[in-house]
């Protein structure tokens, strides 16, 4: 018969669906108390929200744009696992603008970015955990007190004692329904309801803009946040790029539209709001379907004990790029106290 000590955790092998912050955090939280886990990715790599997209010459970070660092063992928990050389504080400029029209300065704050760009955290951290790329799960079958996760390709993975999923509230409602798990499902109306969408554009400039602000949170009817890319430390572009967020009422209702209309009509925004009359020479666009929420319900995480499932993301606590850190970091608490 099997003796459990101490050391040697109830949940000995866990599968984790989804390789952003939240994802990745509780891989190294688990591993390091002995637990035998497993990342899956649909995508080619780990970064989840805090993506960059290749442009020519570089790069630009599309997703989340920069992160606070409030609790302390944040930045500790990135220095020691993604590395100290993998992030660093953006000085720039930060502005808003008033329902007036006119702009005012952020209070200052420490901002942290990844080094040369927002995914190098989410690959320093992902080096040392098995990551399962290009994985896309569909399905969850159980058999007694033992989870097999079946993926898109009619492949198979496991078993696993438990499943931690990061991937947001609309993709997990999906993956629920289609495990035969209606209970969990519906408990996630309410969430998908919250779930924003938007379209990120990145533009390039050949010479640099003359601007307040190297960030700026826009009243606009299209954007609501534009930055200068280039600005941030690492970025050695000719030229300037800059990444436009549109507002999440505009980009519901373009949800569906071409790229390419998208596009002109957030650069016309820009040029509105910065005065600036100069045509980009590039423009790369992207949607986020699951951009943010607006849930007022914040617990942290989910933990479903007859099933030995848990959600983690920055969705469950309050849609900070921290709060996906301290989501799975409590996740991970309670399934390491079990």
């Amino acid at each position: 018969m099997f003796n459990q000590t101490d050391q040697m955790p109830v949940i000995r092998r866990i599968a984790i669906v989804g390789s952003g912050l939240a994802g990745l955090t509780a891989a190294l939280l688990l591993r390091e108390k002995n637990v035998d886990v497993m990342v899956f990715e649909k995508s080619r790599g780990p970064g989840g929200r805090m993506a960059s997209k290749r442009v020519p010459g570089g790069s630009a970070d599309i997703g989340a744009q920069y992160f606070t660092a409030r609790n302390p063992a944040f930045t500790g928990f990135l220095a020691h696992y993604a590395g100290e050389d993998r992030f660093g504080t953006w000085p720039g400029r930060f502005g808003y603008q008033n329902p007036d029209g006119g702009w005012e300065s952020f209070p200052d704050e420490t901002r942290y970015v990844g080094i040369p760009r927002m995914t190098a955290i989410t690959r320093g951290l992902a080096s040392t955990v098995d990551v399962r790329a290009e994985t896309r799960v569909e399905r969850l079958d159980r058999s007694g007190r033992e989870w097999t996760l079946r993926d898109t390709d009619g492949e198979s993975h496991g078993p696993f004692d438990g499943v931690i999923v990061t991937a947001p509230p609309a993709q997990a409602q999906e993956l629920f329904s289609n495990s035969g798990l209606q209970a969990l499902a519906g408990g996630l109306d309410e969430p998908v309801r919250h779930i924003q969408p938007c379209w990120a554009t990145a533009v390039h400039f050949p010479e640099p803009l003359e601007q307040p602000y190297e960030g700026m949170r826009c009243q606009d009817e299209v954007l609501c946040w534009v930055a200068n890319n280039s600005s941030k430390p690492g970025r050695e572009d000719k030229g300037q790029w800059w990444v436009l967020h549109a507002n999440p009422e505009w980009s519901r209702f373009h949800q569906d539209s071409a790229p390419e209309e998208v596009a002109e009509d957030m650069v016309a925004a820009f040029q509105r709001v910065t005065g600036c009359n100069l045509q980009p020479d590039e423009v790369v666009s992207h949607r986020w379907l699951y951009a943010k929420s607006s849930s007022p319900d914040q617990p942290g995480f989910r933990w479903f004990d007859d099933h030995c499932i848990g959600l983690a993301g920055d969705w469950l606590s309050g849609g900070r790029v921290e709060g996906a850190f301290e989501s799975a970091q409590g996740l991970a608490e309670e399934i390491l106290s079990l």
